[in-house]
């Protein structure tokens, strides 16, 4: 979560409850049978764990996304396109 932030420039916030999916969907379940009666009452659930705060230079943040770029680049073509493997 500190990589993101560093290169993203902003903070990522860690909720309690990392299993968001699951959470979701019982929140959606319990809207549905009534025992949520609005989304924001859903929403007044939901607390953060952690906030991570950007802490790289911008510069060096650009260095590292720009060696992602890269990275990614090369990795596309280590399997041709519609190939479904070795």
């Amino acid at each position: 979560m500190q990589f993101q932030a560093d290169l993203l420039g902003v903070p990522v916030i860690r909720p309690a409850v990392t299993e968001t999916t699951a959470l979701g969907a019982a929140y959606l379940a319990g809207l549905a049978v009534g025992f949520w009666s609005s989304c924001e009452e859903v929403a007044a659930q939901w607390r953060a764990e952690r906030r991570f705060e950007p802490s790289l230079a911008p510069s060096d943040a650009g260095r590292l996304r720009a060696q992602w770029r890269e990275a990614v680049s090369r990795a596309r073509g280590w399997i041709p396109a519609g190939s479904t493997g070795p």
